[in-house]
């Protein structure tokens, strides 16, 4: 099913004057009523009209995430305040939080592209949707439900936390699509378990999963134990939340909503433009955005966009799974490892549970980095000279893989910590 088929199945030459048009327009909006990028383009020499083609848009000044810091809270916005009907924010865990506006035009947007979303998950009327993200300043519960609002579905606006009402609700209203983060539903599969309820008197159909980067290897630990089919879902507060890309069935890449949000790829230590197929940084601009129009957003996330018509039917552009951040990614005794690279490997591994945490320190001179992943209850039960032989064989697995010596740390089931939001998967102890 596809919500909106002229939208999503238009032909691309169609969609590049769409584009271009939408472009023109965002740019000269933000000239004239952002004062950042009123300065940037008087610094740089640009003025709107110079934007002739989608590849002037390399012209443009990009915006990171701490411009938008300092713009805290209402600097970006190019409407009256008399026009801002909702306000988020991000997290501001490493600093001053990052806020994003909607003018009415821009719920009405959110919800299109999260109906659009959620529709390739599977979602009609009929549906009822469990939506596990957080409400509140968070982007993720308000666009699951402003979306889920659009198509007709319904409701169950529970938000996270309190993990066996969840499970009880699930049974007793007969959920057909869970949203939530991916290491949610592994926490809940885990709850289920030990709750004695079996999957398959369970309604789930679809899990529409994001917030964090995950691998393959845990859709498929989830999909086994949920009894569904794991999609991923991708957005940023800074561009507009949830809804900026979704998987479909095919699971062979997120489509972008490239008539709302213009995508690129750059080499983040160069900053050059790199052609699809190529791995780099993606870059955001918003061409619809109302009150807070962004012009080449760096979003730090890792991946590559991929052209063609997907036999979904759907010619939008596709962007493969987030595989790191070129601002987050661990440099351990001059190896470049992202934690989604240890994910990957562990979960090969027969015997673990999809559960760890990634510990760097520095003893003295050099770094050494630590996994502290979960044993099934069956070894960790096991004698100790079979702990110590799995202990040595996933250490060289992981050495394989990565490149990198490991420490592994076999720990007790249930013993890492569990998380209802984002998981923390790496602390970092280097004083740097």
């Amino acid at each position: 099913m596809i919500w909106n088929p002229k939208a999503e199945c238009m032909d691309e030459e169609k969609r590049k004057k769409i584009q271009l048009k939408r472009l023109q327009n965002t740019v000269k909006r933000a000239y004239e009523n952002v004062p950042y990028y009123h300065k940037k383009f008087n610094e740089l020499g640009i003025e709107p009209e110079d934007i002739e083609s989608l590849e002037d848009i390399k012209k443009l000044p990009f915006t990171t995430k701490q411009d938008l810091r300092e713009a805290y809270p209402f600097g970006m916005f190019a409407v009256p305040d008399d026009d801002i009907i909702e306000v988020h924010t991000s997290s501001g865990t490493t600093g001053k939080p990052t806020v994003s506006g909607y003018t009415q035009a821009d719920i009405d947007l959110w919800s299109e592209v999260m109906a659009r979303a959620l529709t390739m998950a599977g979602a009609t009327k009929k549906d009822r949707i469990q939506n596990c993200y957080g409400y509140g300043l968070f982007t993720g519960g308000l666009g699951i439900h402003y979306g889920a609002q659009r198509i007709g579905a319904t409701v169950i606006p529970i938000s996270a936390g309190n993990t066996k009402r969840q499970i009880e609700i699930m049974q007793d209203f007969e959920t057909t699509i869970l949203t939530c983060t991916p290491s949610y539903a592994l926490y809940l599969a885990e709850v289920l378990q030990k709750e004695n309820v079996e999957i398959d008197n369970l309604k789930l159909k679809a899990g529409v999963f994001g917030a964090e980067m995950w691998t393959e290897e845990m859709r498929d630990a989830i999909e086994e134990r949920l009894g569904l089919v794991a999609l991923n879902i991708y957005g940023l507060t800074e561009i507009i939340g949830p809804g900026v890309a979704m998987e479909c069935h095919e699971k062979n890449g997120l489509h972008i909503f490239e008539d709302h949000f213009y995508p690129e790829i750059i080499n983040p230590e160069t900053l050059e433009n790199l052609p699809p197929g190529k791995k780099g940084e993606l870059v955001l601009t918003t061409l619809t955005r109302e009150a807070m129009p962004i012009i080449r957003f760096r979003t730090r996330d890792i991946t590559t966009l991929r052209k063609g018509k997907c036999p979904c039917g759907r010619t939008l552009i596709r962007m493969d799974r987030i595989t790191g951040r070129s601002d987050d990614m661990l440099k351990i005794r001059g190896v470049i490892v992202f934690p989604s690279q240890i994910e990957e490997a562990l979960l090969k591994i027969d015997g673990l549970e999809p559960h760890y945490q990634i510990v760097v320190t520095r003893p003295k001179y050099l770094d050494e980095l630590e996994v502290q992943v979960e044993a099934s209850p069956a070894l960790f039960s096991d004698e100790v000279k079979h702990v110590e032989e799995a202990k040595k064989m996933i250490e060289e697995h992981l050495q394989r893989e990565i490149g990198l010596r490991v420490n592994v740390t076999l720990v007790e089931p249930e013993s890492l910590p569990r998380s209802e939001g984002k998981a923390i998967r790496v602390i970092d102890k280097r004083k740097f």
